[in-house]
């Protein structure tokens, strides 16, 4: 497996040159949206790369190995020896139609010799959470599904994700590799602190959180918030929900405020919440996050061994960049250290974040969150 990775703050024909050259079999492409809209913006990679699957999406800040980047496009060239690759594509138009995008995308990948998908999509108006259950009922719960909701540098108005046939602001892309010869490893973790009491969700629907403890949940949550709550939704982002079992202990998943609904007092979450579950506001500090990405770090590090060859794929959330500021390159630098300098990196910060709990194959969607996946070849 052969990696080559160009950073540019243009995309441009002439800078892709030597990526070309090594006739990829997959291109991973995570830019800016200003980037992505550029009318030549598809043209310039398909020319670049005629033989290449062309994947990826807008971001809210590129990632490689020196740090985060904005208004940056990093291109990524992937040629492998014997794992295959194959791409579904579909879209998304409304939240309602997320799980059956996945389950078309999840049949048009099933196969004996699939072992891992990456699945990148639209970051608003979606709900991730049914993507992934469509596509996970389709193709089986062995095979690990990682990757990202887009974002548009946190604006949250319209994202863009490029596919082979060019960019869609409703796409939605999912990369099937195949074959025995394919090595991967994940590990995901957050370092966000809870406070306040655990909260019962008295009403929900989905990905649309109602009440709590019988009271608007909207009117619950700009309680907590204070100050912060004329800045709604994108407030929302510094101050996620963790969700909680029936005794009250973490499951694992955070749930970040993606909007609010004023009329009906409800919060619009990134992913499905458990309706008869507990809620429990989270926040966090610098220390905490770049801990959290160590940790994912070190699980997959563990789980793959020696990281000497391959691509490290990380997917952090948008809202973990807003608390760290300045000092987000951070979280990066510490994933790096552990997995090794030498090994490449690509991805972005997003508006959620796809991949397995660290133990198991099942898929979640994640929510400030830091998502790493190693890919190699035997």
């Amino acid at each position: 497996m052969d990696v080559r990775q160009v950073q540019l703050s243009q995309l441009d024909a002439s800078a892709l040159s030597d990526l070309s050259s090594l006739r990829p079999d997959l291109v991973l492409v995570f830019a800016a949206i200003a980037q992505l809209r550029q009318p030549d913006a598809h043209a310039v990679l398909r020319d670049a790369f005629p033989n290449a699957v062309l994947a990826g999406c807008s971001t809210a800040g590129e990632i490689t190995a020196r740090g985060m980047s904005d208004h940056s496009c990093v291109v990524t060239a992937m040629k492998f020896n014997q794992v295959r690759v194959q791409a579904a594509t579909g879209r998304v138009t409304t939240m309602e139609e997320s799980e059956e995008s996945g389950a078309s995308l999840g049949l048009a990948l099933k196969a004996p010799d699939l072992r891992a998908v990456l699945l990148f999509g639209k970051g608003v108006g979606i709900n991730g959470s049914a993507l992934i259950s469509g596509m996970t009922a389709a193709i089986g719960g062995d095979v690990p599904v990682s990757g990202g909701l887009a974002g548009d540098g946190g604006a949250f108005a319209e994202t863009l994700t490029l596919t082979p046939d060019g960019l869609d602001a409703d796409g939605v892309i999912a990369l099937g590799l195949y074959g025995d010869a394919l090595r991967i490893s994940h590990g995901s973790f957050g370092g966000w602190q809870p406070f306040g009491p655990p909260r019962k969700v008295t009403r929900a629907a989905g990905n649309i959180l109602y009440e709590l403890d019988g009271r608007s949940a909207l009117a619950l949550y700009k309680d907590y918030l204070g100050e912060y709550s004329k800045d709604l939704p994108a407030s929302g982002l510094l101050f996620p929900f963790e969700m909680l079992d029936a005794d009250h202990r973490s499951i694992g998943l955070i749930r970040t405020i993606l909007g609010v609904d004023e009329e009906a007092g409800a919060l619009i979450l990134a992913g499905d919440i458990d309706s008869s579950g507990y809620l429990r506001l989270m926040h966090a500090n610098n220390e905490g996050l770049v801990d959290g990405a160590e940790i994912a770090a070190r699980r997959v590090r563990d789980a793959a061994g020696e990281c000497s060859q391959g691509l490290g794929l990380l997917v952090s959330c948008v809202g973990r960049k807003l608390v760290m500021g300045d000092a987000v390159d951070e979280e990066v630098e510490a994933v790096s250290h552990i997995l090794g300098r030498h090994l490449p990196l690509a991805g972005f910060y997003s508006y959620g974040e796809i991949a397995p709990f660290s133990s198991t194959t099942e898929c979640k969607l994640h929510n400030q969150t830091m998502t790493v996946t190693f890919l190699s070849e035997a």
